[in-house]
C-alpha cells in the first residue's frame, strides 16, 4: 500500500478545471483589480484584503514579486530607507542597520513574506496573465480590463488570434512599474498623456513616488514606478521602501473611495 491516497489522473484535471472556473466566475467582477504583481502591487493588494476589498491581482509572469526578488544587479539583497522598515518589521522580515535611516534585507525573505502576506489576507492571483485592454463606460470612465493568456503573444502570428475576456472592476491600479501598461493604453486610446520618467534620484524620487499616487483617470490609480512613469518624477533605483509606501497608500485612497 502506498504513501498517498489513490485518486485517478481524471480526477486530478476535474479538480483543477472545476476549482479554477469557480474561482474566475466569482472574480470576473471586483471591488479593486491591480495590474502588476511587484513590491507595489502585492502592498497594495495586501492591505485592501485587510480591508474587506475583493482585490484580484493580474500578473505576466508565473511568479509574483517583480524586482523584489533579486535586489540591484543580481545581488539578492534589498534596501529601504526609514520609514520602509517598518513595513519589513509587519511583514515579519529580518533586517539589519546599514547606516542612519537605511535598512537591508535578504530579498527574496522579504518576497516570500510580502506574497505570503498579500494571499493569507485574501488577494487572489491570475498569473501568466497579461493586460491587453481597458474597458471604458459611461463619461469615459474605466470599468474594467481586457486579459489574455500571457504565453499568446509568443505564439506564431498564424496562430495567435485568440480573443481575450473582460474582467469587471470598480477601480484599477496600474501597478506594472516603469512601463505603466494600463496608462500607456490609455495614451494610445488618446485619453492619457504621459509626462514619462525620469533620471534616477534616490532621495527626490521616493518621497515623490508617494505623494504622487494617486486616482490619475477615471477609475484608475497608479502606484510605484508607474506613478514615475505617468508623472515625470525621476527613478529610485534598487531601494523598495517608496514603493511599499506607495502601495500601502493607493491601498488607503481606494478603501475611502469605495466606502464612501
Amino acid at each position: 500500500m502506498g504513501i498517498f491516497t489513490a485518486v485517478s489522473e481524471s480526477e486530478v484535471t476535474r479538480a483543477i478545471v472545476q476549482e479554477f472556473d469557480k474561482f474566475l466566475s466569482e472574480f470576473a467582477i471586483t471591488d479593486c483589480i491591480i495590474i502588476g504583481a511587484g513590491p507595489s502591487g502585492l502592498m497594495a493588494a495586501r492591505d485592501l484584503a485587510l480591508g474587506g476589498i475583493k482585490v484580484l491581482l493580474i500578473e505576466r509572469n508565473n511568479y509574483l514579486g517583480g524586482g523584489f526578488w533579486s535586489g540591484g544587479y543580481l545581488m539578492n539583497k534589498l534596501t529601504v530607507r526609514h520609514p520602509g522598515e517598518e513595513i519589513l518589521n509587519e511583514l515579519g522580515v529580518p533586517f539589519i542597520k546599514f547606516s542612519e535611516g537605511l535598512y537591508v534585507a535578504d530579498a527574496p525573505h522579504a518576497c516570500s513574506r510580502l506574497i505570503a502576506s498579500a494571499l493569507d489576507a485574501g488577494a487572489k492571483v491570475l498569473n501568466m496573465t497579461s493586460f491587453e485592454d481597458i474597458v471604458i463606460g459611461e463619461n469615459d470612465r474605466a470599468r474594467g480590463v481586457v486579459v489574455n493568456w500571457a504565453s499568446v503573444r509568443h505564439l506564431p502570428k498564424e496562430v495567435n488570434t485568440i480573443d481575450p475576456i473582460a474582467l469587471e472592476s470598480e477601480t484599477i491600479v496600474d501597478a506594472t512599474g516603469h512601463d505603466a501598461v494600463v496608462f500607456r493604453k490609455l495614451e494610445k486610446h488618446g485619453l492619457f498623456t504621459l509626462k514619462g520618467e525620469g533620471a534616477l534620484w534616490i532621495n527626490r524620487s521616493e518621497d515623490a513616488v508617494v505623494e504622487y499616487t494617486k486616482e490619475a483617470y477615471p477609475g484608475v490609480f497608479c502606484t510605484g514606478m508607474a506613478v514615475a512613469a505617468v508623472y515625470g518624477l525621476p527613478r529610485m533605483g534598487p531601494t523598495f521602501g517608496g514603493m511599499l509606501l506607495s502601495g500601502r497608500r493607493v491601498a488607503e485612497q481606494i478603501i475611502a473611495k469605495l466606502k464612501k
